[in-house]
């Protein structure tokens, strides 16, 4: 069945003139105190590290397992700045970025076997972005039937996997890779 459109053009002028909090042309000189991807950035000891679940860091990008994740093994890439969009990064920066998103998707194929995966970034709090301050790319793994009723009848998502248990077995395959 064919879906009708309604244009409404008239509508621009009221979007354009929404209230720019959250929008992400600009990079934050203070990162807020609650960013957790900051807080991970600043962790000094393994303990810290492993409390943050920070899987690794190189010298612009650290990889963070998400504590609220859409399916067991999700992890995010971020740049060590508090940076909030793409167009912000320079280019040893994006590169990295990139390498780093297939570093995890080879470390969790190593430690999960996922038959395919979600990869995208959320710019913007309409768009999305749960913290748009901080751009992050999500790195999901996927199995065929990973989605279940639960999340519609009980609102409720289940992950399979306890976060010490997954963080635990991404840095056994992570010292292999």
């Amino acid at each position: 069945m064919a879906r009708e459109s309604l244009q409404a053009p008239w509508r621009m002028d009221y979007i354009r003139d929404l209230s720019t909090s959250g929008s992400n042309t600009q990079s934050l000189q203070q990162p807020p105190k609650d960013c957790f991807l900051c807080q991970a950035v600043k962790a000094s000891s393994d303990q810290e590290r492993r409390e943050r679940l920070v899987l690794w860091h190189s010298d612009q990008i650290i990889v963070v397992i998400n504590k609220f994740p859409y399916t067991n093994g999700h992890l995010l890439v971020a740049p060590l700045g508090h940076v909030a969009d793409l167009d912000l990064l320079d280019e040893p920066t994006l590169l990295q970025l990139q390498q780093a998103t297939v570093r995890c998707m080879r470390l969790l194929r190593r430690a999960m076997s996922p038959q395919g995966f979600n990869i995208g970034i959320n710019l913007g709090r309409c768009a999305g972005a749960g913290l748009p301050g901080h751009l992050h790319q999500h790195v999901v793994p996927r199995w065929s039937g990973d989605t279940n009723f639960m999340s519609v009848v009980g609102d409720v998502r289940v992950v399979p996997q306890a976060m010490n248990q997954l963080f635990d077995e991404l840095r056994s395959a992570l010292a292999d890779l």
